[in-house]
């Protein structure tokens, strides 16, 4: 990765590598301050791991870069986790120093935290902050931590090998050219935006453009579709990564007439299923869709749709450095890129669970088309065994419940019962007479056992700060259960 940055700051060294709100660092510039940080890094903390707890910018960037310069173990904490989990994270893995550029809020968590020194990244003041004294020592170039379905985060821990397998491939397959502009989305604290976005972009040659959450249209839970679209019109960006729900919002809102984006050449959607019908919509808008699937335990994507190879619907074919099989069951197992293990605080790091062969079981039921095409039909362990010993992928209800205008997010819930009973998140203008339709719509194209029989509105969305969700948009089912349960326990009592 730094190879191949110092090579584009000797061919091409004007090009922007980094573009912010009101920064930009050329390729020439980058090694320089890529330099200057490590120095900085190096001169005030031990050989240790450090947490980057920052906004998207180009000095996450920086910062990151350094910590890989320095071959210190770096560890993202997502905005959105709980102080909770925030303090989990660093415990977990032995960090006793975060760079941040918000003291504020880590002086809150952390009251006897040590200031070490302050520095002005591209045009951040960043804050070195010692929070403990603990030190872990881990081989991992990166940890990140996922939120997962439970309520504390693990920490996957990734070589730099992993990562740059991940990244190479996806900038091969993408066929990037230099003159690319990815437009960041998602946070950085994210692996999919980080390797798949950032990493794949700087291995082309390609300048990455890095606005603030809130800039990007992410304030608090809540999302404005209007900024993000502002932001890709206004950047000339060719390429992004959304969730589901961020490409169904710029699906509806191109609906309303605003004018296809024509700078996009490729739009990366992943992190949950997503219904056919959207992705056709979106081809009918002139979007460049391509669905993909990954895991963090593989340093983030696995398959991808490509120009050159894409199927509505699938979840593309293997990256070359991949190999994919099916047991017994039906579950897919993965091998290439695969992770070194998970943090497990002082006793150090679990190693990775393989098979002989050295395959993850990734926990997703999956199978294959005569094409080499690969489909995900829903997660092993939801899969819903009515009453009448139906089995139902909940995923595959939801993606077509939320296909509908009326409906932004809906978990479906059913085991042993007669019938299936779904939490809906409504659009704030649909009325219940539209929500009704909308689920009976849906329901004429599903088998009997399938379709939703009732329905409970939810209080407010699914969003990581409610640890409803995750942070690549896949619900977290035990806690929006545990919430909902008394409402749907009653829906059940009604009908029954």
């Amino acid at each position: 990765m730094l190879d191949r940055i110092y090579e584009y700051a000797i061919r091409t060294p004007e090009v922007i590598a980094l573009e912010g709100a009101s920064t930009t660092i050329s390729y020439q510039a980058l090694p320089i301050e890529v330099q200057h940080v490590a120095d900085w890094l190096a001169a005030h903390m031990p050989r240790s791991s450090i947490a980057l707890a920052m906004d998207n910018s180009p000095a996450w960037v920086l910062v990151d870069l350094a910590a890989m310069t320095l071959s210190l173990p770096a560890i993202p904490i997502p905005a959105f986790f709980s102080a909770s989990q925030k303090q989990h994270a660093l415990q977990d893995a032995g960090v006793g120093m975060v760079v941040t550029d918000d003291l504020q809020s880590w002086e809150l968590l952390y009251p006897h935290a040590e200031v070490i020194s302050q520095r002005e990244v591209a045009g951040k003041v960043l804050t070195l902050l010692r929070v403990s004294s603990s030190i872990g020592e881990h081989a991992a170039a990166k940890i990140t931590y996922t939120s997962g379905t439970t309520g504390q985060p693990k920490g996957v821990c990734l070589p730099a090998q992993a990562m740059w397998q991940v990244a190479s491939a996806v900038h091969q397959a993408t066929q990037s050219p230099q003159h690319d502009r990815h437009f960041c989305i998602l946070p950085l604290a994210t692996l999919l935006e980080n390797v798949a976005g950032v990493y794949a972009s700087l291995l082309s040659g390609a300048t990455v453009v890095i606005y603030s959450c809130h800039q990007v249209g992410f304030t608090g839970s809540q999302f404005d579709i209007q900024r993000l679209y502002a932001g890709l019109r206004e950047t000339r960006s060719t390429t992004a990564i959304l969730i589901p729900e961020l490409l169904r919002a710029l699906v509806m809102l191109l609906q309303t007439g605003q004018h296809v984006i024509d700078s996009l050449r490729f739009l990366a959607v992943g992190g949950a299923r997503v219904s056919p019908a959207l992705l056709e919509e979106a081809h009918a808008l002139g979007l460049p869709v391509y669905e993909g699937y990954g895991l963090s335990e593989c340093a983030s994507v696995v398959t991808l749709n490509t120009p050159g190879a894409g199927k509505t619907g699938s979840i593309g074919k293997a990256l070359p450095h991949v190999q994919l099989k099916l047991d017994a069951a039906g579950e897919l197992w993965v091998k290439g890129a695969v992770y070194d293990g998970y943090t497990h605080g002082q006793q150090g790091v679990l190693p990775a669970s393989t098979d002989a062969d050295g395959y993850i079981a990734t926990g997703d039921l999956a199978f294959q088309d005569t094409d080499g095409f690969w489909y995900v039909s829903g997660r092993k362990k939801n899969v819903l065994i009515t009453s009448f010993g139906r089995n139902v992928s909940p995923e595959w209800v939801e993606s077509e419940l939320m296909f509908s205008p009326h409906i932004m997010q809906a978990c479906v819930f059913g085991e042993a019962r007669p019938f299936n009973v779904a939490v809906l998140v409504p659009r704030a203008t649909s009325t219940a007479v539209e929500i009704a339709q909308a689920v009976a719509q849906i329901n004429a194209g599903l088998p009997d056992y399938a379709q939703v029989a009732d329905w409970v509105i939810a209080e407010t969305s699914f969003s990581p700060h409610n640890s409803q969700l995750t942070a690549n948009g896949r619900l977290k089912r035990d806690q929006i259960w545990q919430y909902y349960q008394p409402a749907i326990e009653a829906v059940y009592q009604e009908i029954l």
